[in-house]
């Protein structure tokens, strides 16, 4: 005879409710006694590899005894999220352990601990639109996040959607537990099998999936991870109602894929705790995915030490915000607004800017909508003035790493630096400050890489601070200062390098050596004809950051030479020699800025051409998306329209 409670799931300690559930509080004294009188009746059937051991020859345990309730006054739980650690389990009763059994256990207090790691509640987004995105190899097209109502109380939730492949009985499982991770691919973003769980209790204290997922048979699953119901009714494990649904293909309906009784248990958790009071609202929510796809609903969302809510759903109805500490706007001037105004500094408190760069290459094909609009993609590469590519080698580590850096094109009036690094083409430090804002010196300097030789924390925030990492820190440093030395001048600072020398170049045959041209170098009084410079010298003299050669050092080069050739020559050869070179010098400098001249109008020509492609393909980008994102609206218009008619 099967024991009566709640039986584990064969993952990491995690509860599915069973034979009988544990339904309403005033109940649950009349199941632990009742429980207590059928585990005395027979064995407890456990699933294979389950986390619980149970000695062969020993008396069972009934599983309800392992999840220890009491019908005292439920236990407050807390709205702020930093608070909401607190669990009383004075009046708890002790779970009950028959002789040679051993389990393992996960309490409900390891939910919140866990979640601690997402300091950034953006972060916590970020981790489930990361699952979307690791769903483009089984399909996915967009994922949709937007504000969505709880209709039992009306309070704000968070809807996140995407139309991927879903997952069926036993993904969802694994998705609910905690370390099972089926993505092999190392273009994946998920790897710990822990994101879901941390970001969704960051975000909310409950949170409700729905599945969908076509493989022989198509499946639809529904699980509840609810913080509030754990608390309330005083479980000392993590307990997970879920229900699974198969599509009979004759009759054109969805059946259980459990027996009645396992079916109506979990099924009467989910209708008490979900926001969902009847299961055709939670088939209709299933209806709402599509064929294939997930549904993550999380409600009652955590609020701030102000009791206001963390996500700011109503300052922008395009965009999800959160609250940042208000500045003095008497001492605001002009350049702080417009560094204040920044991506570096918005991306902190809209989801908006925030998704906008969060990943380096879109996959083809795939969009994000927030609050129904449809996320433009930007590349911070692309905001750089006199952009370098510096390739860095790690070492005792495989690969290379192509660094892009230079100016933003608002320098120098925006007081904003750092190094934008990604991992698998996801974003982990936002213009990471690897030099110190004390002072100027590397003001303005950006970069961008991808570095996949170090590995991410689990929060996926930071790195983790290993020997390598500490190396690409140290050189990053040293690149940001190297840059801004010999760059500064460029955007108006007083250059900490000497300028390099003047240099003339020529298009004519003879004056090509191997495909480079030779420079021409003008001294102080004197000129030198092109054939004179040798290849030495021209390594020397050509332009080479961090070695570059003071002016006067090249004119006593050049001096040098020629006093040498005028000394052979006589004082009256000598003067002939240098008035025809002055003559000569004259008639080149004229020819240098007639040429000047010309190329500064191809230039802007070219400029404003660029200019014209760019804005023709960010229209035509701009009009792809936005047919997207009507075609997509339009889907989801027509599944409430046929939603309201069934109705």
């Amino acid at each position: 005879m099967t024991s009566t409670g709640v039986n584990l799931s064969s993952i990491h300690g995690l509860g599915e409710v069973d034979e009988k559930a544990v339904k309403l509080e005033q109940n649950l004294v009349k199941i632990y006694l009742q429980s207590q009188e059928d585990s005395k009746l027979g064995a407890l059937n456990t699933e294979h590899g389950g986390s619980h051991i149970w000695d062969k020859g020993q008396s069972s345990i009934d599983d309800s005894t392992l999840c220890s309730t009491s019908s005292i006054t439920p236990a407050p739980i807390s709205r702020q999220f930093w608070n909401a650690g607190y669990y009383d389990e004075t009046h708890n009763s002790k779970p009950t352990c028959g002789a040679g059994t051993g389990y393992l256990r996960i309490h409900p207090k390891f939910l919140h601990s866990n979640a601690t790691s997402h300091k950034w509640v953006f972060g916590a987004i970020a981790e489930l639109v990361d699952n979307a995105v690791d769903e483009t190899c089984n399909g996915a097209t967009f994922v949709v996040i937007d504000k969505t109502s709880n209709p039992r109380d009306g309070t704000p939730a968070l809807l996140i959607q995407d139309d991927g492949g879903g997952m069926g009985p036993e993904a969802i499982r694994r998705c609910m537990s905690f370390g099972f991770s089926d993505k092999k691919s190392k273009s994946t973003i998920g790897q710990y099998g822990n994101g879901f769980k941390t970001s969704s209790m960051r975000l909310g204290a409950d949170v409700v999936v729905f599945s969908r997922h076509k493989d022989r048979n198509s499946t639809q699953s529904v699980g509840l991870l609810s913080y509030t119901f754990l608390m309330q009714t005083r479980h000392d494990r993590i307990v997970v109602p879920m229900v699974d649904y198969q599509f009979d293909t004759q009759n054109r309906t969805w059946n259980s894929l459990h027996n009645e009784q396992r079916h109506e248990n979990n099924l009467s958790i989910l209708l008490q705790w979900s926001p969902f009071s009847t299961e055709a609202e939670l088939l209709k929510q299933c209806d709402d995915v599509g064929p294939h796809g997930t549904r993550i609903i999380i409600y009652n969302l955590w609020r701030d030490n102000q009791g206001k809510m963390e996500l700011n759903f109503e300052s922008d109805p395009e965009d999800i915000c959160i609250s940042v500490k208000e500045t003095d706007t008497t001492r605001v001037n002009s350049r702080m607004a417009l560094s204040e105004q920044h991506l570096a500094n918005r991306l902190r408190c809209s989801l908006r800017a925030y998704l906008s760069i969060l990943y380096l290459r879109i996959p083809q094909n795939f969009f994000i909508l927030l609050r129904r609009r449809v996320v433009i993609y930007h590349s911070i590469a692309n905001d750089l003035k006199f952009p370098e590519f510096i390739l860095y080698k790690p070492q005792n580590v495989e690969g290379q790493v192509v660094t892009t850096v230079g100016f933003l094109k608002e320098a120098p009036n925006v007081n904003i630096h750092g190094f934008n690094v990604y991992h698998k083409n996801r974003l982990i430090l936002p213009f990471w400050h690897v030099v110190s804002y004390a002072c100027s010196r590397g003001r303005g300097v950006v970069g961008v890489l991808e570095a996949n030789f170090i590995e991410p924390t689990h929060n996926k925030q930071e790195f983790e601070r290993t020997p390598v990492f500490q190396k690409l820190e140290s050189r990053l440093k040293d690149m940001t200062q190297e840059y801004w030395d010999y760059h500064c001048g460029l955007v108006g600072y007083q250059p900490k390098k000497q300028p390099r020398p003047a240099i003339a170049q020529f298009s004519s045959d003879s004056a090509q050596v191997r495909g480079t041209y030779q420079p021409i170098l003008l001294g102080k009084d004197s000129v030198v004809a092109a054939g004179e410079v040798n290849a030495s010298s021209l390594n020397r003299m050509a332009p080479n950051r961090g070695v570059a050669l003071k002016r006067k050092d090249n004119d006593h080069v050049v001096e040098s030479a020629r006093e040498k050739k005028m000394a052979v020559k006589g004082p009256r050869t000598a003067s002939v020699v240098h008035g025809q070179g002055v003559q000569e010098a004259v008639s080149i400098i004229q020819e240098n800025q007639k040429r000047h001249a010309q190329c500064e109008e191809y230039k802007k020509t070219e400029e404003e051409l660029n200019f014209t492609i760019t804005r023709l393909r960010e229209e035509i980008q701009e009009a792809k998306r936005e047919y997207a994102r009507l075609l997509l609206e339009s889907k989801f218009l027509d599944r409430v329209i046929r939603g309201n008619s069934r109705e």
